[in-house]
């Protein structure tokens, strides 16, 4: 048994988001069939960032187990000959049986896009969300400061949450000009659900002057989603990279030499794993 991580880009446009749903089509349940074809056997993947309805990715992480005898970084090749033209394998690689990159330190890096302009463009609207006032990017610049750092972005995730601790942070927050199009990246160690696109929402309020900057501290005080600004569309956001803090071959040797070999069944492992995630509420769309 083998464990494949892959790196796994998409247009998220004609999917009901990454993780299995019994009313549309997903990301997760297209790979699992694309591998199960190609490696005749049952394949299940389990994802790093489980993305929204609409969301896409350059670079979201899965992995999965396999009795295959394919080289691990020809797998890639093959499998996207089955895959449909929205969802490319990037890369595919072997890690250790007991890696899953969801429970290692990371940071995740999402950027949204806004068409600002007065008349919406139709090639933009699939990776844009078009809203049409005139936007300050200097005061979401200096909103923006308020967010890095660790803290309680309950005020920021949706109702359905269901964490109990919603304290997270952001590492990096940066917001750009580029013409008509505005760019915010928001890169930290771990989100909540739909907690960028409403941190996008606010910040797209304080550009318009609905609010002071400096209003955003105030919103991270209260701890309350209603005094937040609304969640912004799914498709201007795009899930950029997953950066691993530590290499997944030098952190088993670094769990071995602390405490000792241990053996582990992978397909026992493998439904442990599946079954915890079944039950989180971290990763999603982000």
């Amino acid at each position: 048994m083998r464990r494949i991580m892959l790196t796994v880009a998409y247009d998220g446009t004609n999917y009901c988001g990454w993780q299995i749903q019994p009313t549309g089509i997903t990301i997760e349940e297209v790979l699992n069939q694309a591998l199960s074809h190609l490696l005749r056997e049952e394949i299940h993947v389990l994802g790093v960032s489980r993305t929204d309805s609409g969301v896409h990715a350059l670079g979201n992480l899965c992995v999965f187990d396999t009795e295959t005898r394919i080289p691990a970084e020809k797998i890639c090749y093959a499998v996207n000959q089955g895959l449909p033209g929205d969802i490319v394998v990037q890369k595919s690689e072997e890690v250790p049986l007991g890696y899953h990159p969801r429970k290692c330190n990371s940071e995740k890096t999402y950027e949204y896009v806004i068409y600002n302009n007065r008349l919406p463009n139709p090639v933009e609207r699939l990776y844009s969300y078009f809203f049409y006032m005139p936007l300050d990017v200097d005061k979401m610049k200096q909103a923006a400061v308020y967010l890095v750092g660790e803290h309680d972005f309950k005020s920021f995730c949706s109702a359905r949450t269901q964490v109990e601790n919603t304290v997270r942070t952001i590492t990096a927050l940066s917001v750009e000009r580029d013409g008509c199009r505005i760019r915010i990246r928001v890169s930290g160690t771990g989100f909540l659900y739909n907690m960028v696109r409403i941190i996008v929402g606010t910040l797209i309020r304080v550009g318009t002057g609905y609010w002071k900057p400096e209003h955003v501290k105030e919103i991270l005080e209260a701890k309350d989603r209603q005094k937040a600004g609304p969640k912004v569309p799914p498709e201007g956001l795009t899930l950029q990279v997953i950066r691993l803090e530590q290499d997944p071959w030098e952190l088993q040797r670094a769990r071995t030499l602390q405490f000792g070999s241990q053996k582990n069944d992978p397909a026992e492992y493998s439904a442990s794993e599946r079954k915890a995630a079944d039950g989180e509420d971290t990763g999603a769309d982000e």
